[in-house]
C-alpha cells in the first residue's frame, strides 16, 4: 500500500525551486530525477487486464535507484537470499564504527576517499585485533554496511559490521570461537581504529587528495589540518558492540534492516504542508523515544541529498573469510571444523511478481476488482522521455505505487 506521503511527492512539488537556488552535483540531480519519475508515466510501463472480469490497471516501471525509498524491498530480498549460504551456526556480533563529529565536514567534501578509508581502517582494525593471540588469535570474516545519516538526516558517517563470533586458526586447522557473549574489547578496537584512520587521512592530505571549501577551507593550511589531527588523537573515539544475536536466522532478519536502508523511509514522513515537512525520528539519547521534527522543504531536500553516494561507490562490502575471492572454500572449511553442513535453502523466485508476493505477502496477479481472475499483460506503454522535470515547476504525475 502506498504511504500517504513520499519523498517523491516532496521532490515533485518543491524540487524545481530547489534546483534553481542550490548548486547540485550531477549524481544528486540524477537521484532527484530518478525518484521524481519512479513508478510514473515518465518511465513507461504496461497495461494489465483481468482474464475474468476485464478490469484494467496501469503498472509503471521503477527507477531502481539505490537512493529511492520505494525501490529497496525487492533488491534487499534478492541480496539477503544470496547471503543465506554464508551464515555459520555461531553467535554473531554487531559492531559500529563511527567517525567523530569534527570529521563530518571533511568526509562530506571528500566522500569517496574518506568513506573508502573508513572501510579499510575498520577492516584492518577488526582483523588485526582478532588475529592477536591475546584476544582471539584467528582470521575472521565480516560484512560492513555504510550509513551516512542520523535519525534527523544530518551527516553522520558510520559502519555497521556484522561479525561471526570466531574464525580460523592461523594454520587453518581449527575453529577458534569467542568467549560466549563477548567478541573483542571495544577500547582496544577504538584506539587502533583511531590510529589507522588518522594515519590514512594524513597520507591522503600529504598527497593532495583532500579538498576543502566553504567553512572548512581553512583546513587546506597544514598548520590548521595538523591541529585538527592533534585534537582527534587526544579524544576517545566511539565504537559500539551490541549483544550477540541468537542465531543465523536472527542475523538475516537484522541484516534486512540495515543493508538496503536509505536516509529516510517514506513511512517516517508525516505531513507536507505550507512548505514544511514533518517526519518522525527516534531519539537515541532519551531511550529510543519517538519524536517529531519539522523542516522547511529546502532544508529537508538538502539533508536528504547529503547522503547521495558517489557514482559506483560500493556501500556493502565483505572482508576476511567472507571476501569474494575465497569465500566458498573458506566457509566450507569453517563448516567442516564446526562439524556442520550447509543448510539447503529454498531460492527466492526470480520474476518480480512472485518475489513481491514472497516479500510483502501481497499478490500482484490477483485481480483487485473481482478477486478471482488474474491480471495479465495487455499492452505496453511508452516512456514519456520528454517530460520536462527540470523546467516545469510542478509536474503532474500519476504514481502507480
Amino acid at each position: 500500500m502506498r504511504p500517504p506521503l513520499e519523498v517523491a511527492d516532496i521532490f515533485r512539488q518543491h524540487g524545481y525551486d530547489f534546483r534553481l537556488t542550490h548548486p547540485l552535483l550531477p549524481e544528486q540531480r540524477r537521484v532527484m530525477r530518478a525518484i521524481e519519475r519512479c513508478r510514473t508515466a515518465a518511465l513507461g510501463g504496461h497495461v494489465e487486464q483481468c482474464d475474468t472480469c476485464g478490469h484494467q490497471r496501469i503498472a509503471y516501471n521503477s527507477c531502481r535507484n539505490r537512493h529511492c525509498p520505494k525501490c529497496q524491498a525487492l533488491a534487499k530480498a534478492r541480496w539477503l537470499d544470496a547471503r543465506l549460504d554464508d551464515l555459520l551456526p555461531v553467535e554473531y556480533f554487531h559492531v559500529v564504527f563511527t567517525l567523530p563529529e569534527q570529521l563530518a565536514s571533511v568526509a562530506l567534501q571528500n566522500k569517496r576517499g574518506v568513506y573508502n578509508l573508513l572501510f579499510s581502517a575498520t577492516a584492518e582494525t577488526l582483523r588485526t585485533i582478532a588475529a592477536d593471540p591475546r584476544h582471539l588469535g584467528a582470521d575472521i570474516g565480516f560484512l560492513a554496511v555504510l550509513h551516512t545519516w542520523s535519525q534527523t538526516l544530518r551527516h553522520h558517517p558510520h559502519l555497521h559490521c556484522v561479525v561471526p563470533g570466531g574464525g580460523l586458526s592461523v594454520d587453518g586447522e581449527r575453529w577458534v570461537g569467542c568467549r560466549r557473549g563477548f567478541f573483542l574489547p571495544v577500547n582496544v578496537l577504538a584506539r587502533l581504529f583511531r590510529r589507522l584512520f588518522l594515519q590514512g587521512l594524513q597520507r591522503a592530505y600529504e598527497k593532495g587528495e583532500l579538498t576543502f571549501h566553504g567553512t572548512s577551507a581553512f583546513l587546506a593550511k597544514p598548520l590548521a589540518f595538523n591541529r585538527l589531527l592533534k585534537s582527534l588523537r587526544a579524544r576517545e573515539w566511539w565504537i559500539y558492540a551490541k549483544p550477540p544475536f541468537g542465531g543465523p536466522e536472527q542475523v538475516l532478519a537484522y541484516l534486512g534492516r540495515y543493508t538496503h536502508r536509505v536516509a529516510i523511509s517514506n513511512h517516517r514522513l508525516l505531513s507536507l504542508k505550507d512548505g514544511q515537512v514533518t517526519f518522525s525520528w527516534r531519539d537515541n539519547r532519551h531511550g529510543q523515544r519517538r519524536s517529531m521534527m519539522t523542516l522547511n522543504t529546502a532544508e529537508f531536500i538538502r539533508r536528504f541529498l547529503l547522503h547521495v553516494l558517489p557514482h559506483g561507490f560500493q556501500r556493502i562490502r565483505q572482508f576476511g573469510l567472507l571476501a569474494n575471492r575465497h569465500r566458498r572454500e573458506q566457509l566450507t572449511r569453517c563448516r567442516q571444523l564446526l562439524d556442520t553442513a550447509a543448510q539447503a535453502t529454498e531460492p527466492l523466485p526470480v520474476d518480480y511478481k512472485s518475489l513481491h508476493q514472497t516479500v510483502t505477502g501481497e499478490s500482484l496477479e490477483q485481480c483487485p476488482a473481482c478477486r478471482s481472475g488474474k491480471m495479465k499483460f495487455a499492452a505496453p506503454l511508452g516512456s514519456l522521455v520528454a517530460m520536462p522535470f527540470a523546467s516545469a515547476p510542478t509536474p503532474q504525475l500519476i504514481d502507480s505505487s
